[in-house]
């Protein structure tokens, strides 16, 4: 019996989830479903330009296991292009590294890394010390939880 697969840290949710060949109808497409991990670790990889020990340590895992998702990745990205296929961003086994937070009286903004106590319950503004904060994205939009279970988004 294997293991369960251990939480990836995630800087950055796509704002856009699905991809596709122009001029083709999706209902004659195929898709491929990559996953926020596998597209977080090319995003480290191939764009940020990132070395591979680096990218291992920014997401949680070891050099091996990030290796194994960034390869799975490329492949599937490799597979919709190559086959004109779908690409559907979604699921995964991850959480985010950083969270965002606004008060709602002074405006400020600020993070504070997952799981790092407080949490939110009993947080308070660093900048006035109240209470009226809310959680917010990286452009500034309200958080909303997004929860993963078989794969789709609950």
């Amino acid at each position: 019996m294997s293991r369960p697969p251990k939480c990836r840290r995630v800087e950055f949710l796509p704002q856009l989830t699905y991809f596709k060949p122009a001029g083709v109808p999706i209902r004659e497409l195929t898709e491929v479903v990559l996953t926020v991990e596998e597209l977080e670790a090319v995003r480290l990889k191939d764009l940020m330009g990132l070395e591979q020990e680096a990218c291992a340590e920014k997401m949680g895992v070891s050099r091996p296991t990030y290796h194994r998702i960034l390869s799975s990745a490329r492949q599937k990205i490799a597979e919709a292009l190559i086959n004109g296929k779908a690409i559907k961003v979604e699921g995964g086994n991850f959480r985010m590294a950083v969270r965002l937070y606004r008060c709602q009286d002074c405006g400020h903004q600020w993070e504070q890394e997952c799981g790092s106590p407080p949490g939110f319950l009993g947080l308070a503004c660093p900048g006035c010390g109240r209470p009226e904060i809310i959680r917010i994205n990286s452009d500034g939009s309200p958080f909303n939880c997004q929860r993963w279970k078989d794969g789709k988004q609950i």
